[in-house]
Parts: structure tokens; sequence; C-alpha cells
């Protein structure tokens, strides 16, 4: 890889109304199963440490489930509940917090992606607002209201005692087809009551969460939303067909307290829209208002969905729309999973040393 481009833009600070951060690049969550009974051990932080000793400006943990019997699939998933379990977070901000890093945890629950069966709750069934997987076959029976509330409770939980351990901010999980992805998705969301119907309703469970999260957390308390058009299972889906429809989900969000706007897509540099060479991220900037971290292949020549190793590749159109003011942050998945120092590399002029992402990279903890 040979970097030409100049890569300022990314390590000039970055300061918005409740978070400040040395720089501009962010570690994008990603599931790794290297936590035995569902607690973060002591690979784990130091897994996120050396992230952050690395000068990555902002970390994302992985998805960690909140507190509900079926929010994760397998024993080795980290939750967000439990003595253990938030005992091994306390522990890793302490790590993070000791290198100089800055970390969020990713709040998280699956929804109808669960299998029946799934460890680490076999006999919990799969919830989500209409019982439907995401190809549509009915396998539970719709969310009660009631479950609705208590499912809300149960993320405003997880932001209270992320702020009670020492996190600097949290992440709420609303891509990728999981439980609030299902409810934004006219697929999944058959419902006919206050959740369900037009795109402004199926927003409302987002928006519920959000508010009780930022009721908890206080006004200062950073809140990140991650959202996506594309599924698990249908990379072309969209819960938004316009910027006009965008828009409505986006509003509400911002009305309940969103900070950050995290737009998940498998490639950045690609249109969103067909009016313009905005991505995701660039258009949810410009109808929003609010700051956006932008994700999608970066540094790497093939999208991580393709399940495929991928080379290293020149950061110039990255630089391009970050100096064009497009997005504020910028996600890096594979390639800091594979390199721990891949940002200070990048920082220092050290391209020449980065690592093409290998598949093999994903049984360990680099």
């Amino acid at each position: 890889m040979t970097e030409n481009a100049s890569i300022k833009p990314l390590f000039e600070s970055f300061h918005s109304q409740n978070l400040s951060l040395p720089n501009r690049t962010v570690m994008a969550p990603m599931t790794r199963g290297f936590s035995p009974g569902n607690v973060p051990g002591e690979d784990v932080a130091a897994y996120y440490r050396r992230r952050a000793e690395n000068d990555v400006g902002l970390i994302v943990t992985e998805g960690t489930g909140i507190n509900h019997p079926a929010s994760v699939s397998g024993s080795s998933i980290p939750v967000f509940h439990g003595e253990s379990s938030l005992n091994g977070w306390e522990n890793v901000v302490k790590e993070v917090h000791e290198a100089g890093g800055k970390i969020v945890p990713q709040l998280w629950h699956v929804g109808m992606t669960r299998q029946v069966g799934d460890l680490p709750n076999k006999n919990a069934m799969p919830v989500g607002p209409s019982g439907l997987t995401l190809d549509g076959e009915k396998i539970s029976e719709p969310m009660t209201e009631q479950e609705v509330s208590d499912m809300v409770e149960a993320y405003a939980q997880a932001a209270a005692d992320a702020k009670r351990i020492g996190f600097d901010g949290i992440e709420i999980h609303g891509a990728h087809g999981y439980l609030i992805d299902q409810f934004l998705w006219e697929q999944t969301n058959q419902r006919t009551d206050k959740y369900g119907g037009d795109l402004t309703s199926r927003t409302r469970f987002a928006v519920e969460i959000v508010e009780a999260c930022r009721n908890k957390v206080g006004p200062d308390f950073p809140i990140i939303f991650r959202f996506s058009q594309w599924k698990m299972n249908d990379y072309k889906a969209k819960i938004a067909n316009s910027p006009s429809e965008l828009e409505k989900i986006l509003q509400p969000l911002v009305e309940a307290g969103v900070d950050i706007f995290h737009c998940s897509t498998r490639r950045f540099w690609e249109p969103e829209f067909e009016e313009s060479s905005l991505n995701l991220a660039g258009w949810t900037k410009k109808l929003s208002g609010k700051p956006v971290i932008s994700v999608g292949s970066v540094g790497l020549d093939g999208e991580f969905t393709s399940g495929t190793s991928a080379n290293t590749t020149s950061l110039d159109g990255l630089m391009k729309k970050l100096e064009n003011d497009e997005f504020d942050l910028v996600a890096i998945g594979r390639s800091l999973l594979m390199d721990p120092a891949w940002v200070a590399k990048i920082r220092d002029g050290r391209a020449d040393e980065l690592k093409p992402f290998s598949k093999e990279a994903l049984s360990t903890l680099y």
C-alpha cells in the first residue's frame, strides 16, 4: 500500500457537544465470541487496550447483550448485565483508560435472528415485533406492548450501568436486521398498534429506547445510534428509499437524544441515493445536523460480508470525503481486527507495514 494523499484530516481532533476525541478514528464493533460464560475476561480487556495504546480515537465494543434471556446467541458472546459480566466490562474500561483511550459499549439484542434453542438460554424463544424472521417465517408471537416496555427498560438499565462503571458513552445497535432494526423494517414489522404501520410509527421503539437511555444517563453522556439499510440476509434492503424517508427516521431520534449516528454500509464510497454522491453517513449528517461515523471496508479492497481475505488499499477517497466534511468520524473494522497498530502506522507514515486481512484473524484476539 502506498499512501499518497494527506492523512491530516484523519488526525484532526474531534469535538461535539458531549464527546471530544484526539482524532477521527473509531474501532468498529465486531463480534468476537471470546467471552466464556458471557463474561469478558483479561484477554478481552487486553485486546481493547492494545487499540487504545495505538491511538484509536474511540473504541466501540463488540455487541453486548442487554438483560433479556434471548438477547444473544451463544455462550461466548458477552452480555451487559449481572455482576460477573459488568465486573469484566469495568476491567475493560480500566485497561482502555489507563492506555489513554475512550470506549463505549454497543448495547445489543439480536431479536428474531436468534435460533430456537440457542445458548446461553436454550429455552428462551427469539422475540421480535411480529415474531417473523428476516425471511418472513413466523417463529414466535409478536411482542406484547408490556414486553416492548420491559425491553426499553432493559436498554435503559444497560445505559445506566455503562455510565456507572465508567464508560465514555454508549452505542445502541439498531442495524443489520437485529431487534431494533426489525421494528424499523416494514418486512419484519407487521404490527398494527403504535409500534407498527408507517415509517414514523415503526421508529417509535427506537425512539423510546433512546429517550429512556437519555433519562437514565442525563444530558451530557454521549449516545451513539448505529443503523443500516442492509440486513444480514439482504444486502439491498432499505428502511428508507429516499432522503425524505430517511429524514422521517432521523428527526425523531435526534429529538429523543441521539448525539452521533453510526451509519453502517458495506463500502463507504458508494452513494446512498441516486441524486447525490453522498453515502449514508453524508446524507445522515445533512438531514440530521448531527455528527456521523462512516464505515465500510476502510483500507481494504473487499467488503467484510464476502467472508474472504482482503488486501490493503489507498485511503485517498476516504480522505477526500472526510476533508469535504461529508462525515466526521471513520470506523475501521477488519483492518484494526488484524492489526492493533493500524492507526499508529497510518499516522506515522508506515503504511508499508500494514497487514492484509486474513479471515484466520477471526479466530484470534490480536
